[in-house]
């Protein structure tokens, strides 16, 4: 992945057959399985890989236990396919979690084995084990931490775990790899369209140089998430919304709030949602909520009535309850779900299932859905685009397309951090052994490396301190202040390899830090960490 060799692919190709607008987990589905169909495929986004929505999820490769609960077994049904062939996949990326209910009346245990020995037998040959019941005391046994007050019994089930930006990454390897062109920082500024008012391609401006392009393409494909009102108003500055953005919030706290490696579902909070309380990179992920917002940002932040829930909600559950000072980071995220007609503020009964729309222009767009899905959801659009643009009719290839980074699961340790990286883990050794500085830590706390920021400069094109602390390594999601600290030396590494100023690393860690800032719950200052 290098992103001159992308830029000069804009000049060198004369019509694309698909232009994909967006690069989150919709976008990047939809290239890839246009190119993974033989079709001349780019894709462009505004800014970097899996920015917004597709960074900040719950990291859960599930079927949606909610859902089910909702009598949406179709969904619920579709989404079961799809963890199963994503754990197969991607098998470095996506894991098998065990996950406990505990039960605080009599009745529950037996009510949620009930429910979820449905949700197993609709995963069927995919399933990833079957649901048990569990006394009190073997609860309290998987899950020190819990509270145990009226505590009844607990009902463990199995779902999928994943990283999300991470996989985004993979997602983009493996579109490059199949001969299909993706970049980042590329915006697109408007739409080309002919005598005819159809839509013939986009017209996209370098972010960094600021260089404009006119690019031709057959199928323009709008996933844009809860961008996709912005696309849509070049099309028909009369289209009215179509997206609305509902936010999740997730706090992040340290492993000690946990100690376990099963997660908790609290099926009903009490505004009748799930909270979740997830093991994830040796921290505890806890979230999330849904609220719905009038405007949509690449930046969300966390409302003040949100935190609260998350952290009274997780109080009532875990014996070690938690403070704002305990929040090591948090961070908000944007599903983009259809506008509701009746314009009321409920999302809880909104599905999350996804809907292809093609404007009279021939502009096809991708509404809804989530990461678990986004295969099927991008199988279903290019179907569309090649049925409206009568493209022909070659199937989807993807259902058992190995994604970039792909193991046996068998040779996958979690115990080691690197495992995200899956089969470039000897790369990144190799790196580290070429130069002693490269094995340093970029935080004494953590244990990413400075190899791993340089693998992601040279062969993910990260371009900035936040592509590479919140999306190819994760600091900033895991540990803001930490985040923080490495800030300097990141932005020193990064222009050492690009050849770039003094100013620029400068500019570069101030603004990182104003962004950080964001993810904390505390004040907080910036420490020099030193490397060799």
């Amino acid at each position: 992945m290098k992103r001159n060799e992308e830029l000069n692919k804009l000049t060198q190709v004369k019509e694309w057959d698909f232009i994909v607008i967006g690069g989150g987990a919709s976008g990047l589905g939809s290239a890839l399985d246009a190119v993974s169909r033989g079709f001349k495929t780019l894709l462009l986004e505004s800014h970097d890989f899996a920015k917004a929505t597709s960074s900040r999820s719950t990291k859960l490769v599930h079927g949606g236990v909610r859902y089910l609960a909702q009598g949406d077994v179709g969904l619920v049904k579709e989404a079961l396919k799809e963890r199963g062939l994503l754990a197969k996949n991607a098998a470095h990326i996506v894991k098998n979690q065990s996950f406990i209910i505990p039960n605080y009346t009599w009745w529950g245990g037996i009510y949620y084995k009930i429910g979820l020995s449905v949700y197993d037998f609709l995963a069927g040959k995919l399933s990833l084990g079957k649901t048990k019941y569990i006394s009190k005391a073997k609860t309290v046994e998987k899950l020190p931490t819990i509270e145990q007050n009226h505590l009844m019994s607990g009902v463990v089930y199995q779902d999928g775990q994943f990283d999300d930006a991470r996989l985004a990454i993979n997602l983009t390897q493996t579109i490059i790899e199949k001969g299909g062109s993706a970049v980042n920082y590329v915006k697109v500024t408007n739409l080309l369209k002919d005598a005819s008012d159809k839509v013939i391609g986009v017209v996209a401006e370098d972010q960094f140089s600021k260089q404009q392009y006119q690019i031709h393409g057959k199928v323009v494909i709008n996933a844009t998430g809860v961008f996709t009102n912005d696309i849509l108003n070049m099309n028909n500055p009369k289209h009215g919304k179509l997206v609305v953005p509902s936010q999740g919030i997730h706090l992040v706290l340290d492993k000690s709030f946990l100690k376990s490696d099963d997660a908790i579902m609290i099926p009903k909070t009490s505004d009748g949602r799930v909270l979740f309380v997830v093991p994830w990179h040796d921290r505890a992920l806890v979230g999330t909520t849904d609220t719905l917002l009038k405007d949509e940002s690449f930046e969300p932040r966390a409302l003040e009535e949100e935190i609260s829930f998350v952290l009274n909600t997780a109080r009532q559950y875990l014996a070690k309850k938690p403070t704002r000072e305990d929040v090591k980071s948090v961070f908000a995220g944007l599903r983009p779900l259809a506008a509701p007609k009746d314009g009321s503020k409920s999302t809880k009964e909104v599905s999350r299932s996804h809907k292809v729309i093609t404007s009279e222009t021939g502009l096809v767009s991708i509404i809804g859905g989530k990461w678990t899905t986004y295969r099927k959801m991008a199988e279903d659009t290019v179907d569309e685009a090649m049925k409206v643009h009568r493209l022909g009719n070659t199937p989807s290839k993807t259902e058992h397309l190995s994604i970039h980074g792909n193991v046996k699961p068998e040779h996958v340790d979690r115990t080691n951090h690197l495992y995200v990286y899956g089969s470039d883990i000897p790369a990144i050794r190799k790196l580290q052994e070429s130069n002693p500085r490269y094995a340093q830590k970029i935080h004494p706390d953590h244990p990413f490396t400075v190899a791993e920021v340089v693998w992601a400069v040279r062969a993910e094109m990260a371009e900035t301190i936040e592509d590479i602390l919140a999306r190819r390594v994760r600091l900033l999601f895991l540990d803001a202040r930490a985040a923080i600290d490495s800030a300097h030396n990141v932005a020193r590494i990064i222009a050492e390899e690009k050849a770039y100023s003094e100013e620029w690393s400068q500019q570069q860690e101030n603004e990182f830090i104003e962004l950080a800032k964001g993810y904390l719950l505390t004040p907080y200052s910036p420490k020099v960490i030193n490397l060799n």
